[in-house]
């Protein structure tokens, strides 16, 4: 996986309403591996990891690579913001471009929260590498991340079917309505 290129890391704290946007630091650890095990986030993205091989296979300060933010509330890691070049992209019109992944836990969920912490990712991002793209690929059934995928003003770029069920495939593009 590539990353970002050459923007610097890590940028200052990303500061919102709520939340703070930041690198990742030790005292996330537990929070990191409570959100790969946990069955209700990874509903739509292919079931959870083992936690005692999470255990051993997680740092102590996990996640630390450009483009990889913990959302804090109130001093607390409550989920992950991934903006990621994934060259090898298995869709075309993904190819080379930054992805926007997230992750919450379930204790943090319908309450705007990913919506405030995706927002000030992408307008943090169009402010390091102005004018270029971001996707975002989410299973159709997934009918949360479809709303906020919306409400964050990706467009749709084609649907597919891969492990099992079918893809949405957005995008957006700096100066396209989010938030």
């Amino acid at each position: 996986m590539e990353d970002l290129g050459a923007v610097p890391w890590p940028p200052e704290p990303i500061r919102t309403g709520r939340l703070v946007l930041r690198e990742p630091e030790t005292r996330d650890r537990e929070a990191f591996i409570e959100l790969l095990a946990s069955p209700e986030v990874h509903t739509y993205l292919g079931g959870p990891r083992p936690r005692d091989e999470l255990e051993r296979e997680i740092p102590g300060a996990p996640g630390r690579w450009p483009g990889s933010f913990a959302v804090d509330l109130d001093g607390a890691m409550i989920g992950q913001i991934l903006l990621r070049r994934a060259p090898g992209h298995h869709r075309p019109a993904a190819a080379g471009r930054v992805d926007l992944g997230y992750l919450f836990l379930p204790r943090a969920w319908g309450r705007g929260y990913a919506a405030e912490a995706c927002t000030a990712a992408l307008d943090w991002f169009a402010g390091v590498l102005p004018g270029e793209p971001v996707v975002l690929a989410t299973q159709t059934a997934n009918a949360r991340s479809m709303r906020l995928a919306a409400k964050l003003g990706f467009s749709e770029v084609e649907r597919f079917e891969a492990w099992g069920a079918e893809q949405w495939l957005g995008m957006w593009s700096p100066g396209a309505p989010s938030g």
